[in-house]
């Protein structure tokens, strides 16, 4: 009698375990998770025809403010169009970079907080003799928002293309900065 009354009250409570009721209601639509303009959490930003000014520690920079500011955990990537195949396919390299001209090493390189960076032109020869690399030079600013910026382990940053398509990044929304 006591077996056939457990196997009763495990049967009743699998069975009653097993039940299902109504749905509920929605909720509420909940805020909007961290997406630019393309759907994707990143942004990019173009300088297009600019030029190194040299500032009073002899230094070619560029320098631009961020609106709006980055987060702390935030990271920037900082391509130069170093020339193009064709019209439509520019060719792209990662700074910092090493230049060997014939007049010796040019180097690119920046600098970034929360606010602000700022792109550096030096080498090792006066810089004004080779003003095709001072003036109408054209960067694009990549900002890979904080969470997303451990993912770089498997994308080849030096490939600009790459980041775009591993951060889902929509070449078309790319803001233009003066």
């Amino acid at each position: 009698m006591k077996r056939i009354m457990l196997l009763l009250t495990i049967f009743g409570a699998v069975l009653a375990s097993s039940c299902e009721g109504p749905p509920g209601f929605d909720g509420i639509q909940g805020p909007p998770g961290p997406s630019g303009p393309s759907g994707s959490a990143s942004e990019v930003f173009e300088l297009r025809n600019v030029n190194f000014s040299l500032n009073a520690n002899n230094e070619y920079t560029i320098y631009r403010q961020l609106n709006p500011v980055i987060l702390l955990s935030d990271n920037i990537l900082i391509y130069r169009l170093s020339g193009t195949i064709d019209p439509q396919t520019p060719i792209w390299q990662l700074i910092p970079r090493t230049l060997y001209l014939q007049q010796g090493e040019l180097d690119y390189d920046f600098d970034f907080s929360l606010e602000d960076f700022t792109i550096y032109a030096g080498g090792t020869y006066n810089l004004a003799t080779t003003p095709s690399y001072l003036n109408n030079q054209t960067f694009r600013i990549v900002i890979l928002q904080g969470y997303l910026s451990n993912k770089k382990g498997g994308v080849a940053i030096e490939d600009y293309n790459a980041v775009m398509a591993a951060y889902h990044i929509d070449a078309s929304h790319i803001k233009s900065i003066k």
